[in-house]
């Protein structure tokens, strides 16, 4: 998820004679804030979501005997509030596609960066099924599918508005967190790990409660398993543009929202004025 401020911001590479001559940072400087603003933040999302998407599938591998959703809920959980932890000053700790989307409709990042963000973590997922694959027994691996997801209702519809409402909750507690600045709080890795905790125990009987693209995606691919995937890109990107709306419309701050900030600047000087 994104930094407490949106700080990935396009970096204008000056000529060497030129940045000399105005006194601008040195070509060995240059390199280094192109690395650490493009490079930096990509193999942030690549590693960070090997390592989430490796720790979910291998919880629901290693669940095969109970079959409940403890183990897969607290473990997805606990690995997002880590890796936020971890990685979120290098990159924003997106590790999921449609959140990357949606944090960039809130303007919490760079178009620039969307693109590679959306690549890496899917690359990230695969790496980290493949991983997961390789560390289980080749009969537990396909009596759990690998990790990947399926719907457990007949009903697609239903599977789907269970993946527009859990994403929608996860997504719009990462925008109020960490993106609009009247709302945002430090323990905002925290809230986010529960809210998919709670979100698995909610709709994982349905659809899985996936809310990741990258997570459906990795295991996907590794596991041959694409029964009704479309699922887990509808309908978490669904819920992350219902986010994008809510934050815009209703409930960002005055530079988020656009719409109601001509009032707002209106009673502002009118309580200037009479102060």
């Amino acid at each position: 998820m994104p930094e407490t401020e949106a700080k990935i911001q396009v970096f204008t590479v000056l000529e060497s004679g030129e940045a000399a001559a105005n006194g601008g940072p040195s070509s060995t400087d240059q390199k280094r804030s192109i690395y650490e603003q493009y490079v930096q933040p990509c193999l942030a999302e690549l590693l960070g979501t090997t390592l989430f998407v490796f720790v979910g599938c291998a919880s629901v591998i290693g669940n095969m005997d109970t079959l409940t959703l403890i183990q897969p809920a607290v473990a997805h959980g606990l690995i997002v509030i880590v890796l936020i932890m971890m990685f979120g000053e290098i990159s924003g700790a997106h590790f999921n596609p449609v959140v990357s989307l949606c944090i960039y409709l809130c303007g919490g990042m760079e178009l620039v960066l969307l693109l590679p963000y959306v690549v890496a973590q899917l690359l990230g997922g695969m790496i980290g099924a493949g991983l997961a694959r390789v560390m289980y027994t080749s009969d537990l691996y396909g009596a759990s599918l690998g990790g990947a997801l399926n719907p457990t209702t007949s009903d697609l519809g239903k599977a789907t508005l269970t993946e527009v409402m859990m994403t929608l909750i996860l997504t719009m507690v990462v925008c109020m967190g960490v993106v609009n600045s009247r709302t945002r709080t430090p323990s905002a890795p925290f809230c986010i790990g529960l809210t998919v905790t709670a979100n698995v125990f909610a709709g994982g009987l349905v659809s899985g409660a996936c809310m990741n693209p990258a997570r459906a995606f990795g295991p996907a691919v590794v596991a041959g398993h694409w029964a009704h995937h479309w699922i887990y890109w509808v309908g978490p990107s669904c819920g992350a543009l219902l986010t994008v709306i809510f934050i815009r419309l209703l409930f960002g701050d005055q530079k988020t929202r656009v719409v109601l900030k001509t009032m707002s600047n209106v009673l502002k000087r009118k309580r200037e004025r009479t102060s």
